[in-house]
């Protein structure tokens, strides 16, 4: 059986990785420290074993904020797009924005950290009607 691969970078291309293997904990998050980091309310994550995730761009690895006592969060130096978290236990999470196709039905969240951290208006997709 094939190991599923994934693909994805950041806005100007610096940043490329290539993950493998089950997706796992696929979630959305509203903590303030999401918030800061992406710019928006909701962030959507994906974590893989440190060993399965190859950094494969001409910037090599992400440039990192230490932003907690047990995670740093990754960024491209270059365009500041955001693309994770690499944790000081052997994961790496991955922001689903950066995938080359975040829409892989594997990617999609299970579950949502923070809740309260979401406005009261949230829910969006049932208001208002799609632009463009």
């Amino acid at each position: 059986m094939a190991v599923k691969k994934y693909a994805g970078g950041c806005l100007c291309g610096d940043i490329r990785f290539e993950a493998r293997g089950p997706a796992e904990k696929p979630h959305t998050c509203s903590c303030r420290m999401c918030q800061r980091h992406s710019g928006s309310l909701t962030l959507a994550w994906v974590e893989f074993p440190r060993d399965s995730v190859s950094w494969t761009g001409s910037g090599g690895q992400p440039s990192t904020f230490r932003s907690s006592d047990y995670s740093s969060r990754a960024f491209c130096a270059r365009c500041g797009s955001t693309i994770g978290a690499i944790d000081d236990q052997p994961t790496v999470a991955l922001v689903l924005g950066v995938f080359d196709k975040p829409k892989a039905a594997e990617l999609m969240p299970a579950y949502h950290s923070f809740l309260t951290g979401r406005p009261k208006w949230w829910c969006l997709e049932t208001r208002l009607p799609e632009a463009g």
